[in-house]
């Protein structure tokens, strides 16, 4: 893919990773719209994505979740931070490749652990087991991320400010590039 100013920035990773609050600063440091898909999924919905896995099951809201990527995937000039589980739908893993430059921000399970263990509002959360079970969902989705990524970074225990002055230092040149709304992230 050639890289565009405009190519969307695309930041996946688990759960608890950071993928909105850098993604937000991340977008404001480039002047670029910052998109967060699961919060856009309750915006048309109208309900929380707790909700829709209640009502629908998470293959209900992966299948909104995919189509609403697709959507946004589209939009130029963007920093769209992903649901941890957008990945495992081959096509929406196929489509975040092609159509944007893919950040991983890989944290330890220690680490996620430590951010999202008394956090009610993860659905896949909510097992009688949910540490084994953040376990598992890493298991199953870290070569995911790498398969993708073009560009992986350690979302360790670091200020999000540094961890997006970071991400800009190793961005290719053309998505350095500072939109017209750029600010201090």
């Amino acid at each position: 893919m050639t890289l565009e100013p405009d190519t969307p920035i695309v930041l996946i990773g688990m759960p608890g990773s950071g993928k909105s609050t850098v993604g937000r600063r991340l977008a404001a440091a480039l002047g670029r719209r910052f998109v967060d898909s699961d919060r856009e999924i309750e915006r048309h919905c109208g309900v929380s994505v707790t909700t829709i896995f209640e009502y629908e099951g998470e293959e209900g809201f992966r299948r909104r979740e995919a189509a609403l990527i697709a959507e946004l995937i589209g939009e130029p000039g963007t920093v769209l931070a992903t649901g941890g589980g957008s990945v495992v739908s081959q096509e929406t893993r196929a489509l975040l490749a092609a159509q944007g430059y893919v950040i991983f921000l890989d944290v330890s399970l220690a680490e996620l652990w430590r951010r999202v263990r008394r956090n009610r509002n993860r659905p896949l959360l909510q097992a009688s087991d949910p540490h084994a079970r953040l376990a598992q969902l890493c298991a199953d989705r870290t070569a995911l991320y790498r398969g993708i990524a073009d560009l992986t970074v350690s979302g360790a225990r670091q200020p999000a400010l540094q961890l997006v002055a970071d991400i800009i230092a190793q961005l290719p040149e053309p998505l350095q590039a500072q939109g017209p709304e750029a600010g201090s992230p």
